[in-house]
């Protein structure tokens, strides 16, 4: 049985955790100096990219042959953003250590706690 299902509207959700990246690196910068809009910056950045990874992943077949390789897709996609998400932390703590770990860690949650919006920003308008 073929799956036909449309792509929903990914693209608001990243746009509102880019949003987030912008709002809480300037935050950062203002409450803690260029150290910590950058710790922002990196914490949120790797949230976001690794969102981008998994949208580009899961979504990238709008009509798969079957369900089991759609939802197969969604594990690889998953398994790839949690294996992105591990590199970029090793890569930010080996290369440039957060100098406020705080605004780091932070911006990190705070950026993927932007999904709890997902219901909302993805919803599709009614023609009523």
């Amino acid at each position: 049985m073929a799956a036909k299902l449309k792509r929903p509207p990914i693209a608001r959700l990243l746009v509102a955790q880019s949003l987030m990246l912008a709002a809480l690196s300037v935050a950062g910068m203002l409450a803690a100096g260029i150290g910590g809009g950058l710790s922002a910056l990196t914490g949120s950045g790797i949230a976001l990219v690794a969102n981008v990874y998994f949208a580009w992943r899961a979504f990238r077949f709008q009509h798969a042959r079957h369900y089991r390789q759609m939802v197969n897709g969604f594990y690889r996609a998953e398994a790839g953003k949690f294996g992105l998400t591990v590199a970029l932390f090793t890569i930010v703590f080996v290369t440039v250590p957060p100098s406020n770990p705080a605004f780091f860690f932070g911006a990190y949650v705070a950026t993927l706690l932007v999904h709890w919006l997902g219901p909302w920003l993805l919803r599709r308008p009614s023609h009523t």
